[in-house]
């Protein structure tokens, strides 16, 4: 199967400072992967280089066998969503009128939303149980609430690839896991076609939903694969400095870590 994304040896980095000096990675469709890591680890930045937002200044990513860098922002719109840790509008948008604006990139020049536009936006305001805020103005909504219309906004936006950094960090737990289980929802219905790429705070929350960990710390990639095999206790105590067992969820069966606290 051809990598998705790929890169080797890449050096990146803001301004005198270096973030990644020699980094390789592959990533293959159809996946929920996870970004983990402390503070400062890369998260981000490894997400703005998949974005083409930040330019590798050695080595090369890969986009479906391509170089990143070669795609037009517009085509990249049709391929690539992104849920950013904060979210910031200042204009009297209703709540349907910004998750709207995932279809934009979709639609030719001043042509207006057509039947499929309208189904879509639909749909991701069920998915996200805002629905019933469509009409309301998104300055008049809370922090949470704000939050959860740029993801339905994404999720309109209908592409191949979804990415968050961080977007759920500021949300409640109900609302958080009903995100990530609708994401890992339609990441399964997909059948392959969809790859979900989240940097995510939460242990527990990453392990129980995604495919595969990619470890960072200090500007490296660490290991990468199914979120037992990572998040071991030994491999936490030494990245994250913090002693835990592990454990399979009653129910879920899903990984998860319990902590021991001081």
């Amino acid at each position: 199967m051809r990598a998705l994304f790929s890169g080797a040896g890449v050096a990146a980095g803001y301004g005198e400072r270096m973030v990644f000096d020699d980094l390789t990675f592959t990533l293959a469709p159809g996946r929920f992967y996870g970004l983990l890591g402390p503070n400062g680890a890369g998260k981000t930045t490894l997400i703005d280089l998949l974005l083409a937002n930040l330019a590798p200044r050695s080595g090369e990513v890969l986009f479906r066998g391509l170089p990143l860098g070669s795609y037009r922002r517009a085509a990249l719109a049709l391929e690539i969503a992104l849920v950013p840790q904060e979210f910031r509008l200042n204009f009297d948008f209703t709540v349907r009128e910004v998750v709207m604006m995932g279809r934009h990139p979709h639609l030719p020049r001043f042509a207006s939303p057509g039947e499929r536009d309208r189904l879509l936006v639909d749909q991701a305001l069920v998915e996200l149980g805002i629905a019933d805020l469509q009409d309301r103005l998104v300055t008049r909504l809370s922090g949470g609430e704000q939050q959860r219309v740029v993801v339905a906004r994404a999720l309109a936006q209908d592409t191949p690839v979804l990415m968050l950094d961080e977007a759920t960090s500021s949300l409640d737990i109900r609302h958080s896991l009903h995100i990530l289980g609708t994401l890992k929802r339609r990441c399964q219905e997909a059948e392959g076609e969809r790859t979900i790429i989240a940097a995510i705070h939460d242990l527990n929350l990453a392990a129980a939903y995604c495919d595969e960990i990619l470890l960072l710390d200090q500007g490296r990639l660490l290991i990468k694969g199914p979120p037992a095999e990572v998040l071991r206790p030994e491999t936490i105590r030494r990245v994250f400095a913090v002693d835990c067992q592990s454990f399979a969820a009653p129910g879920s069966g899903a990984y998860q870590l319990a902590y021991r606290y001081q």
